[in-house]
């Protein structure tokens, strides 16, 4: 490889070394040059050949082999006939009035990501706490900034906690997950309706939007059908059996007191079709002595038997059974779930016509977001959780 080629891969673009100075073994200072015949006007796009003076300008490159690396360009001013004033020429991979080129943002970027704390980022960049807040978020911004395109098909929407000050209520942040990518795509402040309409007011191609799984949230299912008027409504098949679920355990306490070492808890909660012979029969006659509990469990296997059916048409009618059989109950908690199966039976159903589609992988970057949260120890700023979870979800 050639000295220039070398050069080529060290240094940005159009610049020339003149001069490399090695201080103390731990800073290389390079003094380089521009190399082009002409600059064009910023603020008129006029070819500009004339030179009106020379400045010197001291840049942060990325470090090269655990050295800090300084770039001592000598700019050119040229002097605009048609403006009749002069501007200084821009260099590639710097930003107007920066003192860090992009490669050491890019630099400082990563190691925030990697490592375990930001005082390891100062010490191996050896630069304040100042600029790595700075590089890092801005070079996060223009992440996402590449990453940003029109809303897709298929989208899962849901909220998650970031943190809950003292002595105030819980902040809430939703999530907008894209199914195809598998990705987060926009993450928006708050869970209400107020909270949330400035934000969705900035996302294009709501018109794309064909799917939208969701919990079993009014908001949010007013939401989505005042903002995605083209997409089907999905809920979550999880929060649903979730409802039967919980139904289910709260009897069992009645009964055994909230022993969670309770032989019982564990038969009950799992799916019959996985218990051995044996364990049917126990569970069976210890609830043939509790009849309230029975029932409920009994309607919780039939939930469980309706999301394993196949089309559309078989899953209408089980659900039809099922809220006839519920509607005939002495029970206030089963009569209060066949209303709220019957407020979502639209959106239960649409669970079989799109293939089993499920709020799953928005339930998994949740998690994810939970541990941005405690690797970064809380954030102050929204923004800067909005930017560190995309870029972690992207």
């Amino acid at each position: 490889m050639s000295l220039d080629n070398l050069a080529r891969i060290i240094l940005l673009p159009e610049l020339q070394i003149t001069e490399v100075k090695d201080t103390y073994g731990n800073t290389i200072t390079m003094t380089c040059k521009k190399t082009s015949d002409f600059e064009v006007c910023p603020k008129c796009a006029s070819k500009a050949d004339r030179i009106y003076d020379h400045r010197n300008v001291r840049v942060k490159d990325e470090p090269l082999r655990s050295k800090s690396v300084f770039l001592l360009i000598r700019k050119r001013r040229f002097f605009c006939s048609t403006c009749r004033k002069p501007f200084m020429e821009p260099v590639p991979g710097i930003g107007k009035g920066r003192r860090t080129t992009y490669r050491f943002q890019a630099s400082v970027c990563r190691a925030a990501e990697l490592y375990s704390d930001l005082k390891s980022v100062q010490r191996t960049h050896r630069c304040s706490a100042d600029t790595v807040y700075r590089a890092t978020y801005s070079q996060l911004e223009l992440n996402q900034r590449k990453r940003q395109y029109p809303l897709p098909a298929a989208i899962g929407i849901d909220e998650h906690s970031i943190r809950k000050p003292r002595f105030k209520g819980t902040i809430y942040a939703t999530m907008i997950v894209d199914h195809k990518n598998r990705r987060v795509y926009e993450l928006i402040e708050g869970r209400s309706r107020a909270e949330l309409e400035p934000g969705l007011k900035k996302l294009k191609g709501c018109q794309n939007v064909k799917q939208v799984t969701l919990d079993l949230s009014p908001t949010y299912r007013a939401l989505a059908r005042n903002w995605f008027p083209n997409a089907d409504l999905i809920a979550d098949r999880f929060h649903v059996q979730r409802l039967f679920t919980k139904k289910v355990n709260r009897l069992r306490k009645r009964i055994t007191g909230d022993k969670r070492s309770h032989p019982m808890r564990k038969l009950l909660l799992r799916n019959l079709e996985d218990l051995e012979c044996h364990e049917r029969r126990v569970v069976w006659q210890w609830l043939s002595h509790h009849p309230e509990l029975k029932e409920m469990y009994e309607y919780k296997e039939a939930i469980r038997r309706f999301y394993r059916l196949r089309g559309y048409e078989r899953a209408q009618t089980a659900l039809g059974r099922i809220c006839d059989l519920m509607g005939r109950s002495k029970q206030k908690e089963v009569r209060e779930l066949r209303k709220v199966l019957l407020d979502w039976r639209e959106e239960i159903l649409n669970y079989h016509r799109h293939k089993g589609m499920s709020n799953g992988r928005v339930e998994g970057f949740n998690r994810k977001a939970k541990l941005c949260q405690r690797r970064a120890y809380g954030f102050k700023e929204f923004k800067n959780y909005r930017l560190r979870l995309l870029n972690l979800c992207a």
